[in-house]
């Protein structure tokens, strides 16, 4: 029973797709079925259940899986542990964000990144949905909201805010100097429900305030939603990592800097998170790392 066929069991386990499994290694999926028709003979059980409807493991495939994955996590550890002593993390780590977050925060730090861990090769894959980080094998994922997912485990990589920007060439024509006065302005908006009818400010006192807000402009990108901003089409509610460049160069104007203002929560953050295993990789504690520094840098 060689470590490569235990390896792909796991995969097949977890992604519960042959073809998937193929995909990911670049083979043929008959080959995939051959390995896992082999392992089920020299153990005497079948492992899978499959149907035309169907593919899941049997009672046994579950028991059998629950006994090699940690294993195998264990000796992938062992074998990080000992090539990190001398030559740093190594191997293949699956990254995931949003496209907006990876376009502005991510890409730019990939040059550093890879100057720092030659050894390490990065996917990064950057989609707007939240992406299963079990079943596409990945590593690590930045996602962002109020608070971590209970069914995932990881750090917070910076509190994050929002703030309500126009361009300059906008104010000079329609001045705005009061959350209330939104309400009289075609703003920009996000095609997410929450954020398109009312932005909350909370005063400096405490108090909480909605206003309505409504538009003719609805954009699913919020990169694309900044561009519109820029170009002086309306005020728009957008990220402080979105927009910090953009505001300390002149090109937005953050309109209420003595207001909190958000559409759901007040208190969001971007967290590095990964799926729940036994062991931290060190490839992955590697680039937290990396990301926690260059943040802390950031912040200066």
């Amino acid at each position: 029973m060689e470590m490569d066929q235990l390896r792909l069991f796991v995969e097949v386990a977890r992604r519960g797709n042959f073809a998937a499994v193929a995909r990911d290694r670049a083979i043929d999926p008959s080959s995939v079925s051959r390995v896992i028709a082999a392992l089920e003979t020299e153990l005497g059980v079948r492992l899978f259940q499959r149907t035309t409807r169907r593919f899941s493991l049997t009672e046994a495939g579950d028991a059998y899986l629950s006994r090699v994955e940690p294993l195998l996590n264990d000796l992938e550890h062992a074998r990080d542990e000992i090539r990190a002593g001398s030559n740093g993390p190594s191997g293949i780590l699956r990254m995931t964000a949003s496209l907006a977050f990876g376009r502005q925060c991510l890409v730019p730090l990939l040059s550093q990144f890879r100057a720092q861990f030659p050894r390490l090769k990065l996917e990064l894959l950057l989609a707007d949905g939240n992406l299963d980080l079990v079943g596409e094998r990945i590593d690590l994922a930045v996602r962002l909201g109020p608070r971590l997912d209970t069914t995932l485990v990881g750090v917070k990589l910076c509190d994050t805010r929002y703030r309500v920007c126009a361009s300059p060439g906008y104010l000079r024509n329609k001045p705005l100097r009061r959350p209330q006065e939104l309400a009289h302005h075609r703003c920009l908006l996000v095609t997410l429900p929450e954020f398109r009818t009312r932005w909350l400010f909370r005063h400096p006192t405490g108090e909480v305030e909605p206003v309505p807000v409504d538009g003719d402009l609805i954009v699913s990108n919020p990169l694309a939603l900044r561009d519109c901003v820029i170009a002086g089409m309306g005020p728009a509610l957008l990220a402080d990592w979105l927009t910090d460049e953009d505001v300390a160069a002149g090109r937005l104007v953050e309109l209420f800097p003595r207001y909190r203002v958000t559409a759901t929560d007040f208190e969001t953050a971007a967290w590095l998170v990964y799926p729940s295993r036994t062991y931290l990789p060190n490839k992955v504690r590697a680039t937290i790392d990396f990301l926690k520094r260059h943040w802390a840098q950031r912040g200066k």
